[in-house]
């Protein structure tokens, strides 16, 4: 069940400080033309990113487990389940909450409603990518074992290297899949290794027109401007060729000294590790560019999970040119839409719990929601994504929960896929579902061709 809101409720829960921050920032910017505005640092704060402490949220990815597991509800933490959480926060994931459920696979499915096509979706259990059709059935799957890959990079963490992170699948059939942190590869239809890129890349790609593949990647490094004594985390953008040989990297530190947002790396939270969390990347075709002109065809739009900040950075210039910090916390996957504005999954804005919010980047003035009744049956603290479908529906991937689901425009689930993948001695545990992706049918004519 969903909270509905009409026009009355277009405005943000607990509108505040960060709220008047974000507007802050988006008028700055506006006036001066360019439109409106693996180690953690921080250990022992009372919150991660105002997420409430010891709350039936909180919770970790289960230990000693290949890949990613969420575990059994608990009521509270203790002092050490706190340590071990903000621990793991260096690799960027932490917290799961719920146990397995009994059903697996599409649980619901309102076929006049729900918008067709297939799914694919990378899961916790494993280095694979699954497609499935509007049924669940399974119609392709690429793996590629992190032991199999000639030269890769060590790792002593069995759950980045026991997982893709995202995946892009390419119109031949082929596939990118991200190793968190320690390589991007691609794999043919048959799943055989065709490149590797070892430039410590994380979290997100896109792949271009022109084959050109844009992809976070990231250093540690010592910038005794930012932290004396301790190292940084410095993200990056790097653009690859369709051969995964890289052609530029740009720092986005860098971006941010350069510009007028220069306070969001300067009054950053973090003051060592982790600092950005960079967590997203789009790269903009220029539909909000005559309203909003820092949107122009080019730019990347991003997501900084530690700021609870997205922005919009030009690569040429090395410059951010527009950012806003909003109500939400620890966001992901902000994206723009043909209406001209944002969809973001917001991890834990709504009192705790998540949301998918659809606003107006100029205003922030909401123009759609979607929440869960009771608002705590909607929680992702890490990951978590949100696709805007062209019937008007909502693909929404609930990853610590381990499921995707289709949501219409007045809030109504119309389909829903929970991850049959499950373990741990009793099977209580559920692999996280880091994204779903739905493509048309008929645009993957390679499945035919197999």
């Amino acid at each position: 069940m969903v909270n509905r809101h009409g026009a009355a409720d277009r405005k943000w829960p607990g509108l505040g400080r960060a709220c008047s921050v974000g507007l802050l920032l988006c008028l700055c910017a506006c006036a001066k033309g360019d439109g409106p505005g693996e180690n953690s640092g921080n250990v022992g704060e009372p919150a991660v990113n105002g997420m409430r402490r010891g709350s039936a949220h909180a919770g970790d990815w289960a230990e000693g487990v290949e890949g990613f597991w969420t575990v059994d509800r608990r009521p509270a933490q203790t002092d050490a389940e706190r340590r071990a959480a903000e621990a793991l926060e260096g690799i960027g994931y932490a917290g799961a909450f719920e146990a397995a459920p009994a059903a697996s696979g599409v649980t619901r499915h309102d076929l006049e409603r729900s918008h067709g096509g297939l799914n694919l979706y990378t899961s916790g259990h494993g280095p694979e990518a699954s497609l499935i059709d509007m049924q669940g059935e399974l119609l392709h799957t690429w793996r590629l074992d992190y032991d199999r890959i000639p030269d890769a990079p060590p790792s002593s963490n069995e759950m980045t290297s026991g997982a893709w992170r995202r995946a892009a699948l390419l119109e031949d059939g082929s596939l990118l899949a991200l190793f968190e942190g320690l390589l991007l590869v691609k794999v043919d239809r048959e799943s055989q290794l065709i490149w590797q890129f070892a430039g410590n890349p994380h979290h997100d790609l896109e792949v271009q027109p022109d084959g050109s593949i844009y992809v976070l990647t990231r250093r540690s490094v010592f910038r005794r401007g930012l932290h004396p004594e301790r190292p940084i985390l410095e993200d990056f953008v790097s653009i690859l060729d369709s051969a995964g040989q890289e052609l530029r990297r740009v720092s986005l530190i860098e971006c941010f000294r350069n510009s007028d947002f220069r306070s969001l790396l300067t009054e950053r939270p973090r003051r060592a590790g982790d600092i950005f969390h960079t967590n997203t990347i789009e790269v903009l075709d220029g539909r909000l560019a005559e309203r909003l002109p820092a949107f122009r065809a080019g730019n990347v739009l991003l997501s900084f999970r530690h700021l609870n900040a997205i922005a919009v950075v030009d690569l040429d210039q090395k410059r951010v040119v527009w950012a806003v910090q909003g109500p939400w916390i620890a966001q992901h996957q902000p994206t723009v839409l043909d209406n001209g504005n944002l969809l973001l999954f917001d991890n834990s804005g709504f009192d705790g719990s998540s949301q998918v919010v659809e606003f107006d980047p100029l205003t922030l003035e909401l123009a759609w929601t979607w929440r869960a009744d009771p608002p705590e049956d909607f929680f992702s603290l890490y990951c978590g994504s949100n696709q805007r479908l062209e019937n008007g529906n909502t693909l929404i991937s609930d990853s610590c929960s381990g499921r995707a689901f289709e949501v219409t425009g007045a809030g109504e689930i119309v389909w829903e896929f929970v991850n049959p993948h499950r373990g741990g001695e009793n099977d209580e545990l559920i692999a996280a579902l880091f994204e779903m992706v739905r493509f048309p049918a008929q645009s993957l004519g390679w499945l035919e061709r197999r």
